[in-house]
C-alpha cells in the first residue's frame, strides 16, 4: 500500500509541473499576443501620424509618404495575421492548461484515495488483532 501512495504523489508531482509548463506556456503565449497587439496600435498611430499635419506639401513628400503608407500598411495586415495566430496560440495553450489542471486534481484525488484505502487497511487491522487474540487465549485455555 506504501507503494501505491508513493506512486500516487510521484504521479502528483509531475502532473503538478506539467500543469506549472502548461500556466507557463499560457502566460508566454499572452505576453506574446498582447505585444503584438501593441506593435499594431502603434503602427497604425504611425500611419495616421503620417497624414495629421494637413500643411502645404511638396510632390516628393507627398510620395515618400504614401509610399511608406503603403508599407505600413502592409506590416499592419501582417501583424494582423500574426495577431490572430497568436490569439489561437492562446486559446490553445488555455485548452492545455486546463487539460493540465483536470489531469492534477485527477491525480490528487487518487493520491488522497489510496491514503484513504491504506487508513482502512490499518483500522481492519487493529480491528481484527484483539479478536486474533483472544482467540489464541481461548485456545490456550482448553
Amino acid at each position: 500500500m506504501n507503494r501505491l501512495i508513493a506512486s500516487r504523489k510521484r504521479l502528483l508531482r509531475v502532473r503538478d509541473v506539467q500543469h506549472s509548463q502548461t500556466v507557463v506556456a499560457l502566460t508566454q503565449a499572452r505576453d506574446e499576443a498582447s505585444q503584438i497587439a501593441s506593435n499594431a496600435r502603434r503602427l497604425a498611430e504611425v500611419r495616421e501620424a503620417l497624414y495629421g499635419d494637413g500643411g502645404a506639401t511638396f510632390g516628393g513628400l507627398l510620395a515618400s509618404k504614401r509610399e511608406l503608407a503603403g508599407r505600413l500598411e502592409r506590416a499592419g495586415r501582417q501583424l494582423d495575421g500574426a495577431l490572430y495566430d497568436a490569439r489561437r496560440k492562446v486559446d490553445e495553450r488555455n485548452a492545455d492548461r486546463i487539460v493540465a489542471d483536470r489531469e492534477r486534481e485527477i491525480a490528487e484525488r487518487l493520491k488522497d484515495k489510496a491514503k484513504a484505502a491504506r487508513e482502512a487497511q490499518r483500522e481492519a487491522r487493529l480491528g481484527a488483532l484483539p479478536r486474533y487474540r483472544r482467540m489464541q487465549s481461548k485456545g490456550t485455555e482448553e
